[in-house]
């Protein structure tokens, strides 16, 4: 054992993978069993962790840059240019200050929501499983060190550069050598002085294991693997642009347009038709431009994106990419697996059948009296020896270790009396025919019971066509003749109409000369022993949020490999299907052709699809999204990668699943559970509709910002200007983001689930939306603060025309009127603030108190209104004048008009939408 041995690390000298394993073994102070978990942890602090570190530099920089040439930021730029060229010095530099501060206000959102997407890799951390201490063990894959001995199965994502010294498998190497097909590598395929990455019996780490299985000796990790030697591998990706930031920096250009064309369009109406001064005249178009410009669009949809998927990751969904989030609200189909997605995936086996009857295995105790059954004891050998898990045991720390059927198998087959243990069984295996999920068929040649036998498990319609024969209780062996299979099959029906999963098991006993080399040798001329049913019974939480799918519009298809009578068993348990689903079999849809499995998809809002393949499952993908639905597939195996990738939502399991299923999907479920789909859907709605409603209340200022310079210009001079550019600019910087980012962790308004999904074609930003906030609120916000404005300045004797400027009887009142306006454009902003909290329901329904960061952010608003028009500094800066105490009470009730407005507003669209919905029930 390598605990013995004398050195804690491999010798200094370049290590040769290709030379024969007992020297390589030699020269890694290794052993066939593994390392210790000592030695391990020496090794570790030697070489590192098994990482690739970052390459290509620091991002930042680029990342910087890029937020002071987005669309709005280059609007602002031209502002500014306009108002140095006017020389407006004062106004230009403020404008610079105002990028400045958003570009770091984005890059720092931007950063953080980066670091939130990242750091999710700490809820899926690769894992390996390696021999220490002389049993097979998950260990974290950075964990791994030269010496360690590598137990490579299907589905696994290799994490180290290894040599095979047991069993043969095929890996697929386009990540390092871009070829498509994966080649075979294995132990007895030894190659010298060849390029390593041709060596067959090599394999390397990034690569994926897509068949078979076998054990290998790690020789390099972290940069000193092949895939560290390439660096364009360990470059780091470009974060994806999602479709609605797409959307935003569309309508972003197109905000740039319209304020560049309004400028140009009002420009010589302001000099021309208005009579005002050239300088008057730019700015009013640098206000035009800069009253145009939402800032803190953009970061605050990067920002409310980030915080969905860190919720999501709270709830029990690891979501991969920023843009999943928004594809999740407008999901109307789940195509789900049963087993362990539906169901618990704790199966143990309830029921053994052989041609002496059913056996129940109800208690924890050892059976009696198997010994006398030959069947029993057969089924009990079969049921350890064809399988790969590893049960619970003190030098693993009390894990187990495999596939949930295989484990549920060998705690039955000990409790008839005949349990192994792992190392027996590897000790005794010759070969290995691993299962296909399109066979549904596994495989093992083993030595037992004086002799080499083919143990075979699977699917019964797969298994018994195999078999030639039958085993009797005393031994003997029987034809299996038609009336056989017909008792076999009924027995079959009758499990599974209980739920129960059932699995045929053979054996047949081989001439030990002449071992088959191929599976189909070895499936042939068996003998069935009996069948095994297992109990998995539903969670318990998965009616409810199928119930949440009904309501919500959304569809649930199963598609599964198990036994058609058992998935329908559970659908009908969980409320899938009705009393009286449609289901359809593998076979059914292997003859069905496009246009009538497109006519089954669009007349049957519910199916199972049982004994179903992968390749099924992507060809059902590719039927719904031809239709336009937004599918969510889940998947767990190799096989089901190609689904996974073609679905809209591939979700994957995180328990369960393979490296590769978890790579392919979008989502990943921490705890493989079907209501944490329905759940991520319901949180994908609520973010995207904050995403509307902080929009909605963004775009609602764009109206309230460019009243005032509209006024101006078309009262021809005889009106002041409203609002000075700087204390829009303190308007803008001040006073806006924070409310937007607390609306985007709004509550979920009532009924959000029970309402039909969004149309896929549908964007974030609609005309209603649009119209909502520039015509609706924005013309009250702006209508409400103008009043302000011309209060205080009639309330001073002031007439159209009338001098304000520095030095004249009324420009201390001129700036107390420029102050109320800019307080109304702050008390507008708090009533839209709440009325764009929710789109459909009232207030009190979600109630007024129930989001606290916007409190928060409603009190740092009004304190720095109250900076802004009563601190000295701000008052030369921003040419700002103290408020009396009348005219502050004339501004108070402005919330709560814009609120009761659209209050009003919602109240008519729900009696509407309810008269509308009465009338179609009666017809």
């Amino acid at each position: 054992m390598s605990g013995e041995l004398g050195v804690s690390e491999p010798a200094a000298a370049p290590l040769d993978p290709e030379e024969r394993v007992d020297l390589l073994l030699r020269d890694l102070r290794s052993t066939r069993e593994g390392l210790t978990a000592r030695e391990a942890a020496r090794r570790l602090v030697h070489y590192g962790p098994n990482m690739l570190r970052r390459r290509g530099g620091r991002r930042w920089p680029g990342e910087l840059a890029r937020q002071f040439t987005h669309p709005l930021a280059l609007l602002l730029w031209a502002a500014a240019l306009l108002a140095w060229w006017a020389g407006i010095v004062a106004v230009a530099l403020a404008i610079v200050v105002v990028i400045v501060v958003n570009a770091a206000f984005a890059f720092v959102q931007e950063m953080q929501a980066e670091r939130a997407v990242e750091a999710l890799a700490a809820y899926l951390p690769e894992r390996a499983k390696v021999l220490r201490d002389g049993q097979e063990q998950m260990v974290d894959a950075a964990d791994l060190v030269p010496g360690d001995v590598l137990v490579v199965e299907e589905g696994d994502r290799i994490s180290a550069d290894a040599r095979l010294i047991t069993g043969g498998v095929e890996v697929d190497l386009s990540a390092l050598t871009g070829e498509s097909m994966p080649a075979y590598r294995s132990a007895e395929l030894a190659d010298v002085h060849v390029p390593l990455l041709q060596a067959r019996d090599l394999v390397f780490s990034g690569t994926v294991c897509t068949e078979g299985e076998g054990r290998a000796l790690v020789f390099a990790t972290g940069m000193h693997t092949e895939l560290g030697r390439i660096a364009a591998l360990s470059e780091r990706v470009e974060r994806e642009v999602s479709p609605l930031e797409s959307q935003v920096r569309r309508v972003a250009w197109l905000i740039a347009l319209i304020a560049v064309v309004m400028g140009l369009a009002f420009l010589p109406v302001a000099v021309y038709g208005a009579k005002l001064p050239f300088h008057d005249a730019v700015v009013f178009a640098v206000g035009l431009l800069v009253g145009n410009v939402p800032e803190g669009l953009l970061p605050v949809i990067t920002l409310a994106l980030a915080l969905g998927v860190r919720e999501l990751v709270r709830r029990g969904a690891v979501v991969k990419r920023l843009s999943a989030v928004e594809t999740l609200g407008s999901a109307d189909v789940i195509c789900t697996d049963k087993t362990g997605t539906l169901t618990e995936n704790r199966m143990h086996v309830a029921t053994v059948w052989t041609t002496a009857g059913p056996q129940h295995l109800t208690g924890a105790d050892t059976v009696q009296g198997t010994d006398s059954d030959a069947a029993l004891v057969a089924l009990a050998a079969v049921m350890t020896r064809c399988n790969n898990a590893q049960p619970a045991t003190a030098e693993a720390d009390g894990t187990a270790i495999g596939d949930p059927t295989e484990l549920a198998l060998l705690e039955a087959a000990s409790r008839l009396g005949h349990g192994i243990t792992p190392a027996d069984r590897e000790r005794d295996r010759r070969r290995q025919f691993h299962f296909d999920p399109v066979l549904k068929l596994m495989s093992t040649v083993d030595e037992r019971d004086n002799g080499v036998w083919t143990d075979t498990k699977g699917a019964p319609e797969a298994v018994v066509p195999h078999c030639s024969r039958i085993l009797q209780t005393d031994a003997s062996t029987q034809p299996l003749t038609d009336d056989v299979r017909r008792r076999v099959e009924e027995q079959v029906d009758a499990l599974a109409r209980h739920g129960l999963r059932v699995l045929a098991l053979a054996e047949r006993r081989l001439n030990a000369a002449a071992l088959p080399e191929n599976r189909a040798e070895a499936e042939q001329d068996l003998t069935l022993i009996g069948l095994a049913a297992m109990a998995d019974p539903p969670r318990p939480e998965v009616a409810e949020a199928v119930a949440h799918c009904h309501g919500a519009g959304i569809r649930v298809i199963i598609v599964t490999g198990d036994h058609a009578l058992t998935a329908a068993a559970i659908a009908h348990q969980v409320g899938i299907g009705g009393p009286h689903p449609r289901v359809v079999t593998g076979e059914e849809l292997d003859r069905m052709p496009e246009d009538d499995l497109d006519h089954l998809l669009r007349h049957h809002r519910e199916l199972i699809f049982a004994r179903s393949s992968p390749e099924a499952k992507l060809r059902i993908a590719d039927a719904l999204r031809a239709e336009g639905h937004v599918v969510a597939m889940t998947g767990d195996g190799v096989n089901d990668a190609p689904a996974l990738r073609r679905a809209d939502i591939g979700v994957a399991m995180g328990r369960s699943g393979t490296d590769v299923a978890r790579e392919a999907a979008t989502m990943v479920l921490t705890d493989d559970n079907f209501a944490t789909i329905v759940t991520a859907i319901g949180a994908g709605r609520r973010i995207y509709d904050n995403i509307r409603k902080f929009i909605c209340y963004i775009f609602a200022h764009t109206t309230p910002e460019i009243t005032p310079f509209l006024v101006f210009a078309l009262g021809g001079g005889a009106i002041p200007l409203p609002l000075t550019v700087l204390q829009l600019l303190a308007f803008d910087v001040g006073t806006e983001t924070l409310p937007a980012l607390a609306l985007g962790r709004e509550r979920a308004e009532p009924g959000l689930m029970d309402r039909p999904p969004r149309p896929r074609s549908e964007g974030v930003i609609r005309g209603s939306m649009l119209l909502r906030a520039w015509l609706f609120l924005g013309v009250i916000c702006a209508a409400l603060q103008m009043a302000g404005f011309f209060a205080v300045l009639i309330h001073a004797d002031w007439h159209p025309g009338d001098p304000t400027g520095p030095g004249t009887p009324l420009h201390h009142s001129y700036q107390q009127a420029t102050t109320m306006t800019l307080l109304g454009m702050v008390a507008g902003q708090i009533g839209t603030a709440f009325a764009a909290r929710t789109d459909h329901a009232s207030l009190r329904s979600i109630g007024v108190f129930t989001n606290p960061l916007l409190l928060w952010g409603i009190g740092f608003e009004l304190a720095l209104a109250a900076l802004f028009i009563y601190a000295p500094p701000f008052q030369d800066l921003l040419g700002t004048a103290a408020l009396t105490p009348a005219m502050v009470a004339l501004v108070i009730p402005f919330p709560f008009v814009v609120w009761g407005a659209d209050e009003l507003r919602r109240w008519l669209l729900r009696r509407q939408t309810h008269a509308s919905t009465s009338a179609r029930r009666k017809s």
